[in-house]
């Protein structure tokens, strides 16, 4: 019964927490299984080389899969409490817009240099601009206290 009751008191940051590490985890896995991914034969561990696409249209590798699965795995680790869930949400939405400049920066300087180790492509990119901007709203927006006045979170150090 006390397990019931843990579950029905996630947050809302909790709960978006949760999905978003759940999509993660889904394209990770997605990444892997050709058909889905374009190119799978041309799949390579890392580089720009990688001529694998996610849904025919995002370029990814071993590493860029593997990063997703690792993210997915991180996010629904901290979703276990509200200020891991916002960490993870907001810290990953910054992320990702760094991610976003470094793949722009990339692909105006050296698109097949040895930088685009992950690999990154234009679609990639645009993903990762909408990715950041909703995550980093997800983790600073929602709040099981909005409203009311009370502190929006305790801080990660304390229980």
């Amino acid at each position: 019964m006390a397990r019931d009751r843990h579950r029905a008191a996630k947050s809302r940051v909790q709960r978006a927490a949760v999905a978003v590490a759940a999509l993660f985890l889904l394209l990770g896995v997605l990444g892997f299984v050709p058909g889905i991914t374009t190119g799978y034969g041309d799949l390579a561990f890392a580089g720009h080389g990688s001529g694998a696409k996610l849904l025919g249209l995002f370029q990814v590798s071993v590493l860029h899969n593997a990063l997703h699965l690792g993210f997915g795995l991180a996010g629904l680790l901290l979703a276990r409490s509200v200020a891991g869930a916002r960490l993870f949400l907001a810290g990953g939405g910054a992320l990702y817009l760094g991610l976003w400049l470094y793949g722009l920066a990339v692909g105006f300087l050296a698109e097949h240099g040895p930088a685009n180790f992950i690999p990154l492509n234009n679609a990639d990119n645009w993903l990762h601009l909408v990715l950041g901007f909703g995550m980093l709203a997800l983790g600073m927006l929602l709040s099981n206290q909005v409203g009311t006045g009370g502190r929006l979170d305790t801080p990660i150090d304390r229980p």
